[in-house]
């Protein structure tokens, strides 16, 4: 018997509120997660109805661990997501990794190659290089991976839209090195349907893209027992501003429509499922992140329990997992480290099976071999130092833990359910149901930060105004797209032509006849078709696909109904109006190959809810075009949304191409202001030839519509002097 009295929860609660200085106690610590009710405390009475609570690791539903003895018998596997400027280069930092304790290796490609194009086509030429590796051909791959011994180490891929070409490449180039398909082992992304509804790295229409995915699975489940051969992506949905409960939905929702297609193509569910992967993203909601990982393996067992595998690896949910890119601030970069460790600690503590920790300074620039080493050893720091290896599941059985997990399962099954009502992912997708949800979320967040309700150090709460000087890695775009030309000249030159030409019209033949893509076009790639040849085969029978831009309204307004600042700015844009006739226009511009359009799509939101008349651009313009379409729509302001490391190349072409319509003074004619991931060194190279402004990652919206809106009163005092 205790020798101490029990204590009820009123008793408990009285007392709390006397601390609290009778203050009542919050019933939620967040409101961005207001779908789940969280109570500051929680006790076993919790814990009576959850179905699950007693099962154990390595068993269905798998919620403490996909194996029964997890990190004890060997931790996660250390993958850093890599890949910059010219294939040496990469080829040598992938080696310098191995040798320091990184254990497998993950591909980060550049984005003409994710769209499917060579790096001399006309669209490439900005982006070659700058936010990946340029891959045009086996010869490519074959310098990528050149002594790394491709039977022993593992590769993930992360590439989703030209996975056809790159996957073959990957073959040809193992196979040429002695390496036979069944001896291969790491992951294709193959993900597409996540690109429709955020990543946008897609080339062709949604029904012919699942097509190359069917293929892939087809393919890989006869030929690459060792293999993953699609890994099913919430990441891109948590950064694109999707909660961790549409992330998880998604996600599992789009799981389910690949498992169905692969079953509807004749394989039976353990020929492939066993083989499926997923990958999530670990933001800084620490405990939301560990409980969505353990609902994650209790979701996926609970839908593919339904296919009665007789296999139960084909119930197991497997998962690389990557800290947020989103939460990295350019302001204070050094937090950037203790966020990244909370991410980390978050997705071993839920159980990841192999993890990517991002470096501090990826909200400045790609990043250097400093910061890469850092990123690196908060992994090893966590494996050798601090005895969470020697712990099964050392979470399972807390209050609080095993009733998020039950509650996150809960709200994410509604997702799920909705997603089914419309016919599955694909039709969802279609009628746009999921990007708008996800849309809508990064709009209401954003919108809470810039309130201050959601804080961010060093951004809407304890500001430093220090700026620190960080070293960055700067790719020498020219150099790299020259080489990677000339290696293309190459190529070219010693190929026999009618090999070429006879391979590219099977794959054709293929492509119209229902055959296997991926061993049509690892035919062409022994040839040495060029990814944009492949690319540009399968185009001409699937077309290229164009997704339709909606912009969110009214997130903003509702949030800042009552906020003094933005109904001032409100007043100043009203003002302008009277004044000029008519509304600021500006177009949100993404330019080049960059599809991660968060960032313009809240920009369009915000500055709409403010009474600017906005414009957005179609994704993957050139220059040209957007100046074309700025003269034509008689903007006052283009916003340049950039990501990808290009900016000053971008703003260099933008700007001769205005130039072309008698565009010449950037403060009087059309204002360029420009945003993203743009390091401060560069800030007075860009203002010197034109750009007006420029906001970094994290500044507030109010703060740059106000300083737009100050300079569009300007431009018209200007001209009214004249």
């Amino acid at each position: 018997m205790s020798k101490f009295k029990e204590v009820s929860l009123g008793e408990w609660k009285k007392k709390a509120e006397k601390e609290l200085k009778n203050r009542p106690l919050d019933s939620t610590y967040s409101n961005f997660y207001e779908k789940v009710d969280v109570k500051p405390l929680y006790t076993k009475a919790d814990l009576e109805k959850l179905k699950y609570i007693d099962s154990l690791p390595g068993f269905p539903p798998f919620i403490r661990g996909v194996y029964a003895t997890m990190y004890t018998n060997r931790p996660w596997t250390i993958r850093q997501y890599a890949g910059f400027g010219s294939v040496e280069e990469t080829n040598e930092f992938y080696k310098k990794c191995l040798n320091s304790g990184q254990q497998g290796l993950s591909v980060a490609f550049d984005l003409p190659t994710h769209r499917g194009y060579d790096s001399d086509h006309p669209r490439s030429l900005l982006d070659v290089g700058k936010a990946g590796v340029a891959i045009d051909s086996v010869e490519d791959m074959k310098i990528l991976f050149r002594d790394i011994p491709l039977d022993k180490i593992s590769v993930s891929m992360t590439m989703n839209g030209a996975v056809t070409p790159i996957l073959a490449f990957f073959i040809v180039a193992a196979e040429e090195s002695g390496v036979t398909q069944d001896k291969l082992s790491g992951t294709i992304q193959n993900d597409i349907l996540k690109e429709f509804m955020v990543r946008n790295t897609y080339i062709y229409p949604p029904k012919d893209s699942m097509r190359i995915v069917g293929d892939i699975i087809e393919y890989t489940a006869k030929n690459m027992p060792r293999f993953n051969s699609i890994s099913i992506s919430g990441y891109h949905i948590q950064e694109a501003g999707g909660d961790p409960i549409i992330e998880l939905a998604y996600t599992i929702a789009d799981g389910m429509e690949y498992v169905r297609y692969a079953l509807n193509r004749g394989l039976s569910i353990d020929e492939f499922a066993p083989r499926l992967s997923f990958f999530f993203g670990i933001g800084m909601n620490f405990f939301f992140e560990i409980a969505k990982l353990r609902a994650a393996r209790l979701l996926w067992a609970d839908k593919m329990s339904y296919y009665e595998p007789k296999n139960e690896k084909s119930m197991m949910l497997r998962t690389h997992c990557q800290t947020s890119g989103w939460s990295l601030t350019a302001v204070d970069p050094y937090n950037n480290i203790i966020r990244t460790t909370i991410e980390a600690l978050a997705g071993v503590l839920g159980g990841t099976q192999s993890l990517h920790t991002n470096s501090f300074d990826e909200a400045l620039s790609l990043p250097t071999e400093f910061s890469a080493s850092i990123a690196r050893n908060t992994q090893l720091i966590l494996q050798e130092e601090t005895n969470i290896c020697k712990e099964i599941d050392p979470l399972g059985g807390s209050y609080f833990i095993e009733y998020l997990t039950n509650e996150i399962y809960k709200q994410a099954n509604i997702l799920i359910d909705e997603i089914e009502e419309l016919g599955g992912m694909t039709k969802a997708i279609e009628e746009g149901l999921p990007k708008m949800k996800i849309e809508e979320a990064a709009a209401k967040r954003q919108a809470l930060i810039e309130k201050g309700e959601e804080i961010i150090v060093g951004i809407n709460k304890y500001k430093t105004g220090s700026d620190e000087d960080v070293e960055i890695l700067e790719i020498d775009n020219k150099k790299v797209l020259n080489a990677q030309i000339e290696r293309i000249k190459k190529v070219k030159e010693k190929r026999d032509g009618k090999k070429l030409t006879k391979s590219l019209e099977r794959l054709e033949i293929a492509a119209k006849e229902g055959h296997n893509l991926l061993e049509a076009a690892i035919d062409a790639a022994r040839e040495r078709a060029t990814l944009g040849e492949i690319s540009s085969t399968l185009e001409k029978v699937f077309g290229r696909y164009t997704a339709q831009i909606r912009i969110q309204n009214g997130q903003f307004s509702s949030i800042f109904k009552d906020d003094e600042c933005f109904m001032n700015i409100k007043k100043d844009v009203d003002n302008f109006a009277k004044e000029e006739g008519r509304r600021p226009r500006i177009l949100v511009a993404k330019i080049g190959q960059d599809g991660h359009d968060r960032g313009a799509k809240v920009i369009a939101s915000a500055f709409s809810d403010l009474g600017f008349d906005v414009d957005m651009a179609p994704l993957f313009s050139t220059p040209k075009e957007i100046a074309k379409m700025a003269i034509e729509n008689d903007v006052h302001v283009i916003g340049v949304s950039t990501l990808a490391g290009a900016h000053k190349e971008i703003a260099n072409s933008l700007i001769e191409e205005l130039k072309k319509f008698n565009i010449k003074d950037f403060k009087e004619d059309i204002l360029i202001v420009m945003g993203g991931i743009i390091p401060k060194k560069d800030y007075d190279y860009l203002k010197k030839i034109g750009v007006i402004s420029i906001f970094g990652p994290g500044a507030p919206i109010l703060d740059a519509a106000e300083e737009i809106i100050e300079n569009l009163c300007k431009k018209r005092h200007y001209a009214s002097n004249e």
